[in-house]
C-alpha cells in the first residue's frame, strides 16, 4: 500500500512563499508532496522591493514578476490567487478561504509577509491603519508604497506632474524620492529624525547624505513630526490630499502623499488560530511554530526565537528582518528540510544571519552600511573598538570604519562605491582591516586602476547579497551567453532581490564586452 502524499499548504504567494513552493517541485513531481498555494492578491508573486522602480517607469510590470506559476502547476501543484485565507482550523487541519472553500493540510507554511505602517495622522481615518494592499481605505491622494496598485497611483502622479510629499526617510522612502525626482517630479521628504536613515547611519553619514539628497532637487524637512493631513474638495464633492502640517508648524503642500513609514508583520491570521505571535509569528530556529508543530513560518511574518531562552513563553525580543534576502534563505532552508523526509530534522537550526547590509540605490547617491557604527573616534571609553573616519561633505563623500581587535565590525560609506565594495567583502569574511586604513580610500581616488588587484573582484566575492551569487557565478553566466542584467538574473537569480547589485552586474557585462572585443 503506497504512502499518501504529504499535504503542504503555503499561505501567501509573495516572493518568499513562491520561492519555497518552487523549491518543493521535485517532491511534487514525484507525488511525495501535494502542494497548495493561496495568495490574497490577484497577481502572481512579484518583487515588492522594486515597486518604486516600477512606479517611476524604470521597470516594466512583467519584469517585477519572479514566480513561475506554470512550473508549479505543471508539476501538479495548485496555485489559488485573489482569494484570502480567513481561518486556520488547527483541529481539523484545514484552511478556510474567503470564497468558502476548505483546503486540508498536514503541514502549513505561513508566508503572509507584512503590511505598510500607516501613522496616526489627523484627517486619516483609523480604519485605514489596517491597510495592506487595500489603499481604498486611505483618503484620495494618500497612498503607501507596497503593492502594484500603489505603484500605479504613483506612476500616474509622476506622469501628470503632480507634487509628491514622501513621509519617512528610510531606505525605501529615499530611494523612491530620489528616483521620482530623477524622473522629473517635484518631491519633498518629511521626517522627524535628525538626519535620513537614522537607524543605519551615524550623524556624519546622515549629514553628508542629506546634502547629497538636496543637491538632486529633493526638499528635505528634518526634525518635523507629521501631525495633520488637510484636503481640498473638487467640483464633484470629492476630497483630495492638499497639504501636510507638522507639529512644528510647517505647512507642506502637495498633490500626493506617499507614506513610507516601515512595515509590520501580518500575524493576525496566526494569532486568530491561537498560535503564539509577538512581532510576527513566533517560530523556533527550525522555523516551526512554538504552538503547533505542524505550522511553520518564513519571511517577513516569521519572528525567529529559541524557546529554550524563554521557558515561560512570553514575548521574545527582536523582530523579522523585513529584508528579502533573509526571507529567501529561510525559504531555501525550510524547503530542503521538507525534501529531506518532509520534516525539520531534530535539532536542525537555521544558520544565524549576520547583521544585514543596507544599501541605498539611487542615481549619483550611493550609501552602504552594515553593523554598529555608533562608536565615535573621540569616545573616551572605546570598549575595545577602533574607529577610523574620513569626510568630504563638499563632494558628498564619507567613510567610517569600526573594528574590534582589527576586525571590521561595522562601516558606513556614502558616495564611495568602490571603497564600499571592498569593505563589504571584508565585513562578509570577518577579515582584518589594513593597519593603514587610508589605503582603502584609494579605490575611489582619481588615480585608481580598475585592473589592479582588488578583493571585491575576486571570484569568491559576493555580488548579489539577496541570493548569495558570487563574481565567479556571474562570470560563468556571462561567458555562457547572458548578455543583459535580466539574462544573468534568470540564470543565477542575481539582481532579482533588492536590485542593489544590478549596476555592478552591468559593469561586469560591459567589462566582458570590452575584453571580448
Amino acid at each position: 500500500m503506497s504512502t499518501p502524499p504529504l499535504r503542504v499548504l503555503v499561505i501567501g504567494y509573495g516572493p518568499v512563499g513562491a520561492r519555497f513552493a518552487e523549491n518543493l517541485l521535485p517532491a511534487v513531481r514525484s507525488g511525495d508532496i501535494a502542494l497548495s498555494v493561496v495568495g490574497a492578491e490577484q497577481s502572481d508573486a512579484y518583487n515588492r522591493v522594486l515597486v518604486a522602480e516600477y512606479a517611476v517607469g524604470r521597470m516594466s510590470r512583467d519584469a517585477l514578476t519572479i514566480a513561475d506559476r506554470a512550473a508549479v502547476e505543471s508539476a501538479g501543484g495548485c496555485v489559488i490567487t485573489g482569494v484570502a485565507v480567513t481561518e486556520i482550523d488547527r483541529t481539523a487541519r484545514a484552511a478556510v478561504l474567503s470564497d468558502g472553500r476548505r483546503i486540508g493540510y498536514d503541514r502549513v507554511v505561513l508566508a503572509t509577509g507584512s503590511r505598510a505602517n500607516i501613522p496616526t495622522l489627523a484627517g486619516v481615518p483609523r480604519s485605514s491603519h489596517r491597510v495592506g494592499g487595500a489603499d481604498d481605505l486611505l483618503p484620495r491622494g494618500v497612498t503607501a508604497l507596497r503593492d502594484l496598485d500603489d505603484g500605479a497611483r504613483i506612476r500616474d502622479a509622476i506622469v501628470t506632474g503632480q507634487r509628491i510629499v514622501v513621509l519617512g526617510a528610510g531606505v525605501l522612502g529615499l530611494e523612491f524620492a530620489l528616483a521620482a525626482a530623477h524622473a522629473g517630479a517635484r518631491v519633498a521628504v518629511v521626517h522627524h529624525g535628525p538626519h535620513p536613515m537614522p537607524r543605519n547611519l551615524d550623524r556624519g553619514a546622515g549629514s553628508v547624505l542629506r546634502r547629497a539628497i538636496r543637491r538632486t532637487g529633493v526638499t528635505v524637512f528634518a526634525h518635523s513630526r507629521a501631525e495633520t493631513v488637510l484636503f481640498h474638495t473638487d467640483e464633484h464633492g470629492h476630497q483630495y490630499f492638499d497639504r501636510l502640517v507638522t507639529a512644528d508648524g510647517k505647512d507642506i503642500a502637495g498633490d500626493l502623499l506617499v507614506l513610507s513609514c516601515g512595515v509590520s508583520p501580518r500575524a493576525e491570521l496566526a494569532a486568530a488560530a491561537g498560535l503564539h505571535a509577538s512581532f510576527g509569528v513566533v517560530v523556533d530556529t527550525g522555523l516551526r511554530s512554538w504552538t503547533d508543530p505542524q505550522v511553520f513560518a518564513i519571511g517577513d511574518c516569521a519572528h525567529v526565537a529559541d524557546p529554550a531562552m524563554f521557558p515561560a513563553g512570553g514575548h521574545p525580543a527582536g523582530a523579522p528582518s523585513g529584508l528579502i534576502g533573509p526571507g529567501w534563505r529561510q525559504a531555501d532552508w525550510l524547503a530542503a528540510r521538507f525534501l529531506d523526509g518532509f520534516e525539520c530534522s531534530g535539532g536542525a537550526a537555521l544558520p544565524a544571519e549576520r547583521e544585514p547590509l543596507v544599501m541605498l540605490k539611487a542615481e549619483h547617491v550611493e550609501v552602504v552600511a552594515a553593523g554598529d557604527v555608533s562608536a565615535d573616534p573621540w569616545d573616551e571609553e572605546p570598549h575595545g573598538r577602533q574607529v577610523a573616519q574620513w569626510a568630504d561633505p563638499e563632494h558628498g563623500r564619507y567613510v567610517k570604519m569600526v573594528s574590534a581587535d582589527g576586525v571590521l565590525s561595522g562601516f558606513v560609506c556614502v558616495g564611495m562605491p568602490r571603497t564600499a565594495a571592498e569593505l563589504t567583502l571584508l565585513y562578509e569574511r570577518g577579515d582584518e582591516l589594513p593597519a593603514d586604513r587610508s589605503l582603502l580610500l584609494r579605490f575611489d581616488g582619481p588615480d585608481f586602476d580598475p585592473n589592479a588587484a582588488s578583493a571585491a573582484i575576486a571570484p569568491e566575492a559576493t555580488v548579489c547579497w539577496c541570493n548569495g551569487v558570487s563574481v565567479a557565478q556571474i562570470d560563468e553566466s556571462i561567458t555562457a551567453g547572458s548578455a543583459t542584467v535580466e539574462c544573468v538574473g534568470r540564470d543565477t537569480r542575481a539582481g532579482t532581490g533588492c536590485g542593489g547589485c544590478r549596476t555592478r552586474i552591468s559593469d561586469m557585462l560591459a567589462a566582458h564586452a570590452v575584453g571580448s572585443a
